[in-house]
């Protein structure tokens, strides 16, 4: 299965990009559509702001067989073919393989039968306010597939093959023994300072060396890589991608390739490594959303060394989900654990990685539907967006329990978010916010600024809505953040930028995309990501597979064009990680 962005008349897909974030804002309406989008209208008259798609799935549609439910509307084995890949490819993002909801409602067949084939098809035809796409107005779906999808859903839903040790060693690769690889460093990169940067559609990374922004390698990877991690002593790459293989790059070889490899399920979006001191580069970790689990692999191999499911109780409705699947993870700096989101069910993990025969959890209980996040300044306490619920919770990974659950936003969605000095309030996190143009700031200090501490203390105004990341570095001045899903053109193009130390001046607007001085294409800039001396921030500025894309590079301090990156090479760039800034957590 493989998905790209495309340009249609000014209508960019964006089954891609949504790949990323899980949910997305639905697609800028064409040019003949102008005017109904500046009125704020799209199908039956629901606010385009309001519009979300859901992420396709990485779990292959035909490995599900056919279930015919009694009560529900007949369907030949062709139409349930074809609404499988519908519905892994538009729907499952949003309402879950098994369909029973996250984002999105349920979709279980004691539901959508009660509904019926013809509520079902206006449902599916206009979308409506609280972010269900209008799949037929909008011509995703012809008439036919809406009533085709009418049907299929009041069937059972097909369920996944499991995925555990015999099937993670059948796909285990050690391409290189950890005895037949270099003893010593044999390049002379600067490897604190390489980017790796994901070319999505390419299922590839490219090397950078962020000193010289020259191309190092373009190492082959799985589909549609999400995330890069180094390993806490820099010499390890691992990246994850959607189809849940795993690749572990050893940086330190005279031209940095692929060492080992490893598919640990079906879907995923998280790899992390062991960073307390005494256990660097020991473990490495991923999570993936099909089956809902984690394991635990060797650092060095990737051999797959413990399992663990996901699957359990929600918080709150105490009701059992068969489908949680894991988010972020991060690697705790005050124990030996592993600290992972679970979306469905609100927990949030902490993994003692010491023994792991007898494998320690503790569970934290928080909101629904758990996210991304990143540490505060002091790499304490985990900030952890259950974005549905429009919440931040905080975790005390000292303390290993809950600080804190804040009110913010509309779904905020911080990437890793940003840490800095408030001029006013003290040290503060901030994130951005998919679902309204509002940066929440939040104090993190509850000792030398307790009035403040775990508290929203200002609400900024950002140029729009659909901002995925936001970012500064200990040594910048500036606050820059995306919005590379907002409907508009000129803003999914661009991004907003504020002086810390001058807040309330509020935002500046460069044109990342207009500095790219590339061809025709959606153009969308995304990610801010610093080089290591906080000097240079480098976005992605991504079109479809078949146009050009391109890397820009700015001065940090005078806001201005350093460098712009381009090449055939550069197949949809989108997420780039500095190995010192994602080694260290700066952020």
């Amino acid at each position: 299965m493989k998905l790209t962005l495309r340009n249609m008349s000014g209508t960019v897909a964006l089954s891609a990009l949504s790949l990323m974030v899980g949910t997305a804002i639905a697609a800028e309406p064409n040019q003949q559509g102008d005017q109904k989008y500046k009125a704020g209208v799209v199908g039956k008259n629901f606010p385009v702001e309001k519009k979300y798609e859901g992420a396709p799935s990485a779990v292959e549609p035909g490995a599900l067989k056919m279930i015919i439910t009694p009560g529900a509307p007949s369907i030949s084995e062709t139409e349930f073919e074809k609404a499988k890949q519908i519905f892994f490819e538009r729907c499952a993002g949003c309402h879950g393989v098994l369909r029973k909801g996250a984002t999105g409602k349920p979709l279980t067949p004691d539901i959508t039968q009660q509904r019926s084939t013809p509520y079902l098809k206006v449902f599916i035809n206009y979308g409506s306010p609280g972010g269900m796409p209008n799949f037929g107005t909008s011509g995703e779906l012809t008439p036919e597939e809406v009533d085709l999808m009418a049907r299929y859903i009041q069937h059972e839903p097909p369920i996944p093959p499991e995925y555990g040790i015999k099937e993670m060693k059948a796909n285990w690769e050690v391409i290189v023994p950890p005895e037949e690889r270099p003893t010593q460093k044999m390049n002379d990169y600067n490897i604190e300072n390489i980017f790796s940067v994901t070319l999505r559609d390419a299922g590839k990374v490219a090397l950078i060396d962020g000193d010289t922004k020259k191309v190092i390698n373009i190492v082959k990877t799985g589909y549609a890589v999400h995330i890069s991690r180094p390993s806490a002593s820099g010499r390890y790459l691992y990246v994850i991608g959607r189809d849940a293989k795993v690749n572990l790059i050893d940086l330190w070889m005279e031209k940095p390739d692929n060492v080992a490899s490893i598919k640990v399920g079906l879907e995923a979006r998280s790899v992390e490594t062991s960073k307390y001191k005494g256990w660097e580069d020991k473990y490495a970790i991923a999570g993936t959303y099909w089956p809902p689990q984690f394991v635990i692999m060797d650092g060095d191999t990737l051999e797959p060394l413990k399992i663990a499911s996901t699957r359990g109780m929600t918080v709150g409705t105490q009701e059992y989900h068969p489908e949680p699947r894991v988010a972020a993870i991060v690697a705790s700096h005050e124990h030996p654990e592993f600290i992972i989101n679970v979306k469905e069910t609100g927990k949030v993990l902490l993994v003692n990685y010491e023994d792991l025969t007898s494998l320690k959890i503790t569970s934290i209980d928080t909101a629904r539907f758990l996210h991304d996040g990143g540490w505060d300044s002091t790499q304490r306490y985990f900030m952890s967006a259950a974005n549905k619920s429009n919440k931040i919770a905080v975790i005390d990974s000292k303390e290993d329990k809950l600080a804190a659950m804040i009110e913010v936003g509309k779904i905020p969605h911080p990437g890793r978010g940003a840490n800095f000095i408030d001029p006013e309030y003290g040290p503060v996190w901030a994130t951005s916010h998919l679902g309204d143009d509002q940066i929440a700031l939040i104090g993190t200090d509850p000792v030398n600024h307790p009035d403040s501490a775990w508290k929203v203390v200002r609400m900024l105004k950002g140029q729009g809505s659909a901002s995925l990341f936001i970012k500064t570095h200990p040594k910048s001045k500036n606050l820059y953040l995306d919005t590379p899903l907002n409907p508009s053109t000129q803003t999914s193009q661009s991004v907003a930028v504020f002086d810390i130390d001058n807040l309330e001046k509020g935002y500046e607007i460069l044109p990342i995309a207009e500095w790219a001085a590339i061809g025709e294409g959606p153009k969308r800039v995304v990610q801010p990501e610093y080089n290591k001396a906080g000097d240079e921030v480098w976005f992605s500025v991504w079109s479809g597979e078949a146009q050009e894309s391109a890397i820009v590079i700015i001065d940090d301090k005078t806001r201005t064009l350093k460098q712009v990156i381009k090449g055939p090479w550069l197949v949809t760039p989108t997420g780039k990680f500095n190995i010192y800034n994602t080694t260290h957590d700066v952020y």
